[in-house]
């Protein structure tokens, strides 16, 4: 009976990871459902994506470690300066796919390159036309980002149940933000996500704090961040590691760990994840020393790059920088409130401004406004078919949800000047990891007024 048991629910998982891979992707590679507008999914980030396919261009002609290995595009522009202009964006693909060679190229010196290089690598083994491989590359980046956030919802099923598990996945497969994130070869959704699930699972399987060696878990939050930080550098570096530890503050809830061995736990955490980004530095300060020929030059481009991303002196950067270096923080985070998680004008029409403008735009306010309803009403629910170690689930949860909104203020508030600069980009943070907690909260909460309608779903699969 317990082989059967265990038959069943080891196909009832697989069959929420394959369908979660099947939605996510489509959503992804072709925007199948239409979350986000059409020519802006097909454009979105094609200037800073350009940088994958001119390094691929670049490792074609002199070899996959030429200019340091470091992505960049086949011109004469200093980047750290000047930003590639829309006709040099098409330049590099018109490069790549017509077999063009760069008599110049510059280097994007802020990251190390790691998925310039990795689809340079594919591009010399893989036997097809520039054609086919840039639409394979696209397939294969859409799969990944697919498949570490059907983790996610796999990690939510087996903690609370597929009707969790459902408003999870709607919760990504609605983002327009992941839709038009999920393909781009330059982001590399998927390794964002990364150092979270690794701590998701091993703490999962880790239960008790006394097979929790943290020697082990150090390492694997050094693996799990050095590989985030070679593929696509330290991008959204403080929302990263604030998301990889909140799995670990649910399971110190849910477990009752004692305060001791939960500071051994983020110590271990911030140890591992120093490392991986010390070493990453490290690296990429080699990079910069091979292409500007000294050590002062790398260190100097890493302090000016950091600074103009955060709350450097005006007067220390260029005109168009003084903007960004002056706006409040306030003022950047009040931005991102406004900032739309799903678009109804995409399906649905309507005569009225009001309504098209601020109900049919879901507004991230909106939905934090909702997360902490939800929140309210499944802490101070009564339900006597729920078990103490239920209850205890859902305390450890909404404490975790709202531990999560940290990860992507955390760039809003340190990286203001980046933020402020970069409206068109940086909503994707609230998805890094706090409307997947927020909406696991609404799941709980329609779990509990409606108790029967998941095990009747869960019969039926």
């Amino acid at each position: 009976m317990l082989k059967h048991f265990n038959q069943s629910e080891f196909v009832r998982r697989i069959s929420v990871c394959t369908i979660s891979i099947l939605l996510l992707f489509f959503g992804f590679f072709s925007n199948d459902w239409h979350v986000a507008e059409q020519q802006w999914f097909l454009d979105y980030q094609h200037s800073t994506e350009s940088l994958i396919v001119g390094r691929m261009v670049k490792s074609r002609q002199d070899g996959i470690f030429s200019g340091g290995g470091l992505n960049g595009a086949g011109i004469s522009n200093d980047l750290s300066q000047h930003w590639i202009t829309l006709k040099q964006v098409h330049d590099q693909y018109s490069a790549y796919l017509t077999g063009i060679t760069f008599r110049e190229y510059s280097p994007y010196m802020s990251q190390t390159g790691g998925q310039g290089m990795f689809f340079s690598l594919l591009d010399s083994l893989i036997p097809l036309s520039p054609q086919a491989k840039i639409k394979l590359f696209y397939m294969l980046t859409s799969l990944l980002s697919a498949i570490a956030l059907a983790l996610v919802i796999l990690w939510f099923y087996c903690e609370f149940g597929l009707g969790v598990a459902i408003f999870v996945a709607c919760s990504m497969v609605l983002s327009q933000w992941l839709t038009v994130f999920g393909r781009n070869l330059w982001w590399g959704l998927w390794a964002f996500y990364l150092p979270m699930t690794a701590v998701m699972y091993f703490l999962r399987y880790r239960r008790t704090p006394a097979s929790r060696h943290f020697i082990t878990f150090g390492a694997l939050v050094f693996i799990s961040v050095f590989v985030k930080c070679i593929v696509n550098g330290f991008e959204y570096i403080t929302t990263t590691l604030i998301m990889m530890v909140v799995p670990l503050i649910y399971y110190s809830i849910l477990d009752r760990v004692r305060i001791r061995q939960f500071l051994k736990g983020v110590l271990a955490a911030t140890l591992g994840s120093l490392l991986a980004v010390l070493l990453s530095l490290m690296i990429l300060s080699f990079q910069i020393i091979s292409v500007k020929g000294s050590m002062l030059a790398a260190f100097e481009h890493i302090v000016f790059s950091l600074m103009k991303r955060t709350h450097g002196n005006a007067s220390d950067f260029p005109d168009i920088y003084t903007a960004s270096q002056t706006a409040g923080t306030i003022e950047v985070v009040i931005t991102y409130l406004r900032g739309t998680f799903f678009d109804v004008n995409n399906y649905l029409t309507t005569s009225s401004p009001f309504v098209s403008r601020f109900l049919f735009e879901i507004r991230y306010l909106y939905l934090i406004v909702l997360f902490l309803v939800m929140s309210i009403f499944v802490f101070y629910r009564r339900n006597n078919n729920i078990s103490t170690k239920q209850r205890q689930r859902s305390i450890a949860l909404i404490f975790a949800t709202c531990f999560s909104i940290l990860a992507p203020l955390s760039w809003y508030v340190i990286f203001k000047s980046h933020s402020f600069i970069h409206p068109h980009i940086n909503y994707i943070l609230w998805q890094m990891p706090f409307t997947f907690f927020g909406f696991a909260v609404c799941g709980l909460a329609a779990k509990s007024v409606f108790p029967d309608f998941t095990r009747l779903v869960k019969r039926r699969i």
